[in-house]
């Protein structure tokens, strides 16, 4: 019966081991992500608004501003990378991804090339 009593002590131990690895991120790091995020977002609007490129060029920047963006919304604030195994949520989400632009381009080549006779 100790050792039924011992067992049990061991495995909320065990558990309580497992909720110290799993850390949701430090103040520092969710300023860090926010100061970014700001950033990121500030750079395309002032160069739309103030036409200081060009349509292409203003539209890869803007482009790139948002891939930015949801990196930096992935690792500061979902903590992807802090994970116990970051491995398998990166594959679900390069799987939604692939999902959905597959879907967005798919429209888009239906929308530009449906003509009708």
């Amino acid at each position: 019966m100790a050792q039924h009593t011992n067992h049990g002590a061991h495995a909320h131990g065990a558990h309580d081991d497992h909720g110290a690895h799993e850390s949701h991120g430090s103040l520092k790091s969710y300023v860090i992500g926010f100061v970014l995020s700001i950033v990121l977002t500030i750079i395309p609007l002032v160069i739309v608004l103030n036409g200081l490129m060009e349509k292409t060029a203003a539209t890869i920047v803007l482009l790139g501003s948002a891939v930015l963006q949801f990196v930096v919304q992935l690792v500061y604030f979902m903590h992807l990378k802090e994970e116990g195994k970051p491995r398998w949520n990166l594959m679900v989400l390069i799987l939604g991804l692939i999902i959905v632009l597959t879907i967005v381009a798919g429209s888009i080549w239906i929308m530009t090339y449906n003509k009708v006779a």
